[in-house]
């Protein structure tokens, strides 16, 4: 009985050996505009790269003997109501919600709601 306890003492002075306490680094705040230094200047390299942006008014699915019937003045119904937000996208991934405006008689969106982090991570997948 005494050889057990121990084999079994010794087990647990070595699990305890082998802790080791945590070591965090300090959390250093960031500047007013959000970057600074050298992060500022990694972004200046990208500021201007051009991105496919595109605005969804709503979607739909056709036959395609509907689709080919189609011509000027057709109506194809969304599955939007109308008044509803449109969705923006940069390079397929939501990013915003908005309106329908006409300004200088060209179209264009008024956004009026950037997703939050949590809904961006979801629409990556």
């Amino acid at each position: 009985m005494e050889q057990i306890k121990e084999i079994g003492m010794n087990e647990s002075t070595e699990t305890q050996s082998q802790i080791q306490s945590v070591q965090f680094s300090q959390l250093t705040p960031m500047s007013t505009d959000g970057f600074k230094g050298e992060d500022r200047r990694n972004l200046d390299l990208i500021l201007d790269i051009s991105v496919p942006v595109s605005v969804e008014l709503g979607r739909t699915n056709m036959l395609i003997k509907d689709i080919i019937a189609l011509s000027q003045g057709a109506i194809v119904q969304l599955d939007k109501v109308a008044g509803t937000p449109v969705d923006l996208f940069v390079r397929g991934k939501l990013l915003a919600r908005g309106e329908v405006v006409i300004v200088d008689e060209n179209f264009g969106v008024k956004i009026t709601n950037i997703c939050g982090s949590a809904e961006l991570v979801k629409n990556l997948g």
